[in-house]
């Protein structure tokens, strides 16, 4: 277990235990997926276009941050100006300009520019894929460009986060001294208290320009603890004051015990992402079907307490996108079985294949479980799975590598949880034809006309309704053709003692900790 220090520390320190386990990467473009971006990501930092965390009872859309309003030429629906926010400074003192976002661009996507960061890029690079070009108008105005109309550039930029050029320059031009003394412009600091693996501590930003979103706290504590039950053992003996994702048999006594739990829906879903390489098992349509048949998904429900949506589709049920799609994810065997049967396997002819796994990890839940309930069900009708597992930020790696690479150990699926909250991150980037890596994240190299022009047909499609009606063809064919293993959506369950006050759980995977004070 990791030591945990700071018991004595002031009544206003939250000491939060995340799923990771490293503290996610200080740069700007963070590592550990969306729980990096989330503790290490909008705390420091901050994007163009950011997320509205203020409301539970509602999803989040996009909201003005350090640009303050964007839009798309009407003659020319390739070329975007952002209009940014004027007086806005880094933490060093710096000046916040349209030369830094210039700046931070060439960071992720310039190889040859001084600046350039291979770290940060793998993180963000695959993120803006429509971003062909951009400009400085004037210092308060950028020009974007993308390879062809793309209505989705708001929501890719929102992944991009500002970073301090003057900073950079102070650190010796060196990414690894930035690390240890990172400057944005978010509402808080990292001055101190960084030690890799075991903590990070952060402090207001009492200049931040949003005054309504200075924090409230003297200081925020994150702390690695991936493995859960470690987590809920930090809770209750006072090393940490909230944890992310507790364990599920623990919910109720941690109640009893007088912990609050919090929970709330959000687009984030759990999946195998099934690679469609030469040789793939799940290649054929029948297999592909035949395992969603075979989960049984509300077995994995009562495995996790409740704190889950079993899936009905890639998107959760009652989602704008979802649609009507006709093949159902029910438990089925016998089902499973006959569909098996048809593609000339069985129990006594199984397939035998290899997924990679990770130990914990943002939105993973409880993956070693929940990945051993389903290799059992797995096994009745015929395929039989070896797992290769790693830690979550080696399967984020994989991921981006894709099927083919070598690091995938020739897996023919990873278990992955998507954040799913835009056109984009949702779908397009797991299935567009032209982003199988490197120019993206289509891991499994799936490849199809059909769903390429709808989402031609999305980028293209600059109204919201419309663009809902497409995103549910979308959506629809996501699931008859069972793209994924299907399996479940997360409801976020956070537990943390009754001195924390103020938290509006986001429907988002990402959350604001301005609000929050400890008594």
């Amino acid at each position: 277990m990791i030591a945990i220090t700071g018991q004595a520390d002031a009544a206003g320190t939250l000491r939060i235990g995340m799923t990771a386990s490293d503290i996610p990467l200080t740069t700007g473009q963070t590592d550990q997926g969306g729980e990096g971006q989330r503790f290490m990501g909008y705390t420091v930092y901050n994007a163009l276009v950011e997320w509205d965390l203020t409301k539970a009872d509602k999803p989040s859309g996009l909201v003005p941050s350090l640009s303050t309003s964007w839009q798309v030429d009407a003659n020319d629906k390739t070329k975007w100006i952002f209009k940014l926010r004027d007086g806005v400074k880094f933490h060093d003192g710096s000046a916040f300009t349209a030369e830094a976002v210039v700046w931070n661009l060439d960071k992720l996507l310039k190889q040859d520019a001084p600046q350039f960061d291979k770290r940060q890029s793998a993180q963000g690079k695959s993120r803006i894929p429509a971003v062909a070009s951009y400009k400085v108008i004037d210092p308060l105005t950028v020009e974007i460009t993308t390879k062809s109309p793309d209505a989705t550039l708001p929501y890719q930029l929102s992944w991009i986060l500002i970073s301090s050029p003057a900073n950079w320059e102070a650190q010796g031009k060196n990414w690894d001294n930035v690390a240890q003394k990172p400057s944005g412009t978010g509402p808080w600091k990292m001055e101190s208290g960084f030690v890799p693996r075991e903590r990070a501590e952060l402090t207001p930003n009492k200049d931040y320009w949003d005054k309504a979103r200075v924090p409230k706290l003297d200081k925020l504590v994150l702390i690695p603890l991936p493995e859960p039950n470690t987590r809920v053992a930090a809770l209750r003996s006072g090393q940490v004051d909230w944890v992310e994702a507790p364990a599920p048999d623990s919910v109720k006594s941690l109640k009893d015990a007088g912990f609050k739990i919090v929970t709330n829906s959000y687009p984030h879903n759990w999946t195998w992402h099934l690679s469609r390489i030469e040789g793939s098992p799940w290649n054929d349509i029948r297999v592909r079907k035949a395992a969603n048949l075979a989960v049984d998904r509300q077995g994995l429900n009562e495995l996790l307490g409740g704190l889950s949506v079993p899936a009905q589709g890639y998107m959760p049920p009652g989602h704008q996108w979802f649609g009507k799609p006709s093949f159902k994810l029910d438990y089925n065997i016998e089902e499973a079985k006959k569909l098996m049967k048809e593609a000339g396997f069985g129990p006594d002819n199984p397939i035998k294949t290899k997924v990679v796994i990770s130990s914990s990890g943002s939105g993973q839940m409880l993956p070693l479980q929940m990945n051993e309930y389903i290799q059992q069900t797995l096994g009745e009708i015929g395929i039989n799975v070896e797992y290769e597992v790693m830690d979550w930020n080696t399967v984020i790696n994989v991921w981006r590598a894709g099927a083919k690479d070598a690091s995938a150990k020739g897996a023919t699926a990873v278990n992955y949880s998507y954040f799913i909250q835009d056109p984009f991150t949702a779908m397009i980037r797991q299935s567009q034809c032209n982003l199988a890596p490197p120019a993206g994240t289509n891991w499994g190299y799936y490849c199809d006309k059909d769903m390429d022009a709808l989402f031609d047909k999305v980028r293209n499609t600059f109204d919201a309704a419309e663009q809902d009606k497409v995103m549910q063809q979308i959506h629809e064919k996501y699931v008859n053709d069972a793209l994924f293993l299907m399996v479940t959506h997360d409801v976020a369950p956070r537990a943390m003692t009754g001195k924390v006050k103020g938290f509006v759980q986001a429907q988002n995977w990402f959350q604001d900790f301005s609000t929050i004070s400890m008594d």
